[in-house]
């Protein structure tokens, strides 16, 4: 992703907003169920394990490996690739590829995460390859 094709701006909640004002300081946070133990992203209020709302936020280290993606070159106006991101800390989440040759993007690939503005100027994350 160019800065000139800048992402859609998230929508920020007040369930959320602690996760959005992290990535201003280029920090990818996750929520820790205090109960049974797990992580789980999307940050919100209630464990999806277990129901419980005793979270907290944790920070990732922001490393991980593709396990699943695809690129997008039909139908949009510039191509662009998602992924899903198994993070070392054990979760997997959706997010786009950048700084990368789409033609060379391979399931397992290490990646780390990056920043990036969006359309409002918020920070956002994306991964991209290590190496």
């Amino acid at each position: 992703m160019s800065q000139a094709h800048r992402l859609p701006s998230p929508i920020i909640n007040s369930e959320n907003k602690p996760f959005w004002d992290a990535a201003q300081n280029n920090q990818l946070t996750l929520k820790f169920c205090n109960s049974c133990k797990e992580l789980h992203y999307y940050p919100r209020t209630l464990c999806p394990h277990c129901g419980s709302d005793d979270t907290a936020w944790v920070e990732s280290k922001g490393l991980g490996e593709i396990y699943s993606y695809t690129v997008m070159r039909r139908g949009v106006e510039f191509p662009f690739a998602m992924a899903y991101v198994r993070l070392d800390e054990g979760i997997s989440i959706l997010t786009h590829l950048t700084n990368c040759d789409f033609d060379g993007i391979k399931i397992g690939q290490k990646v780390r995460v990056v920043f990036q503005e969006t359309q409002d100027g918020i920070k956002t994350h994306l991964f991209e390859p290590l190496e």
